[in-house]
């Protein structure tokens, strides 16, 4: 680059920092890592656990709405946070596993897997923006994160209640919604995305993740089964029929 090109660009950023302090040098560059979007690494994840691990500025975010919820007799606790690849990629090849061993052939067991469990590198848990809440001051049943524990008489309706009056304050939202028009993944009351982080993230993800490919590098046990159509489906119906809120 040139000695005056690059005085012009530093001085529109420098001038861009001024008037809009959010605006950084990461507009003229790449904001994430493919890493970073399929969930193998990030210097922005904090904490020591699966259940305390997020982004940063979700877990900031985070800490503000527990204190808010506390203040309504409400015990916000995190089930699951960060996941990473390699984390998911147990799961989802255990389920496999699992499943073909039972007699199901592959392509359906693939099926069955994703009701409820992504595939490695497509999930939102590996951004560290998306937790799994339920109330640790309510009875604790035998399986936490069911539709029903969030509904009628369930032990989380107080939470979910509060959820749906405040969340949104604190920038959380609701990823798999009960929408009847709603394909991919089931209705999960209990999943909320940090939407500052987690709206750029998917965006970069849809331009620069090639899943197909990614699936094939990545070695993912049964990749030989994910056919074009069926990735394809799955890209449209679990990673992007969500929350439009989210998009």
């Amino acid at each position: 680059m040139k000695r005056n090109e690059f005085i012009k660009i530093s001085g529109i950023a420098g001038l861009s920092l001024a008037i809009f302090p959010q605006f950084s040098f990461k507009s003229f560059s790449e904001k994430f890592t493919r890493n970073q979007l399929i969930g193998k690494g990030n210097p922005d994840i904090v904490g020591d656990s699966y259940t305390s691990k997020m982004h940063k500025s979700a877990k900031e975010a985070f800490h503000k709405m527990k204190i808010a919820a506390e203040k309504e007799n409400i015990n916000i606790e995190v089930v699951s946070a960060y996941r990473s690849f390699q984390r998911q990629k147990e799961i989802f090849e255990g389920k496999y596993k699992r499943f073909t061993n039972q007699g199901l052939l592959p392509e359906k067991a693939l099926e069955r897997i994703i009701e409820y469990s992504t595939i490695p590198g497509t999930s939102r848990h590996h951004w560290g923006t998306d937790i799994d809440i339920i109330d640790a001051n309510a009875p604790r049943p035998a399986n936490v994160l069911m539709p029903e524990n969030f509904h009628g008489n369930g032990p989380f309706c107080k939470l979910k209640m509060w959820l749906n009056e405040n969340a949104e304050k604190f920038n959380f939202y609701e990823v798999y919604t009960d929408n009847g028009n709603r394909k991919g993944f089931k209705y999960e009351p209990w999943h909320f995305s940090y939407a500052p982080i987690s709206v750029p993230m998917l965006e970069e993800y849809k331009e620069r993740i090639n899943v197909i490919e990614m699936l094939s590098e990545e070695k993912i046990l049964g990749n030989e089964h994910f056919s074009e159509e069926f990735v394809s489906k799955y890209v449209k119906e679990n990673i992007f029929d969500i929350n439009p809120k989210l998009l």
